[in-house]
């Protein structure tokens, strides 16, 4: 990372961006060619590793790449703020985001798909309750899952927080 003064380095503040983003963007490349995808996530974090889940459509690009090449990164980022200055090239950004590098692959078992959708629900509804899926529903949605393999955090706070 260039920056190492916007490194985030602490894991707890870094799964304290990962609660707070809700929207990642899914990097899947087919040739030499980058395909990029924003989804929505939930993501479990046990005995040091980060697992992001995700759920989509049957078919289509994403499911056809993902087959070919499981190879995966992803980008989320929040806390948005520009930062003004007294002239235009003193102005700048304030955020917080994550990036990293992981292999995707389709859950098949239905066990592992309910497991996945419920990760999702927690982390999008940020209610602890029992979700519950219909075999239609199981059967209507791919369920993703993503071993991370590396992440980074990086955050510019803004130097003047609304009070």
């Amino acid at each position: 990372m260039r920056r190492k003064d916007r490194e985030v380095t602490d894991i707890e503040e870094k799964l304290g961006i990962l609660r707070r983003c809700k929207v990642l963007r899914l990097g899947l490349a087919e040739q030499n060619q980058p395909y990029i995808v924003p989804m929505n996530f939930g993501f479990d974090y046990r005995e040091g590793i980060l697992t992001l889940y995700l759920h989509g459509a049957k078919e289509g690009k994403k499911v056809d790449i993902l087959l070919r090449n499981k190879q995966v990164c992803f980008e989320m980022d929040g806390e948005h703020s520009l930062i003004t200055g007294t002239e235009p090239c003193h102005y700048s950004f304030a955020y917080e985001s994550i990036i990293g590098f992981g292999v995707g692959e389709i859950l098949e078992k239905d066990d592992e798909k309910v497991y996945g959708l419920k990760v999702l629900m927690k982390h999008q509804t940020g209610e602890d309750k029992e979700f519950t899926f219909s075999d239609e529903q199981l059967r209507a949605v791919n369920v993703f899952r993503v071993r991370v393999s590396s992440f980074t955090g990086k955050r510019r706070p803004h130097p003047h927080p609304e009070k």
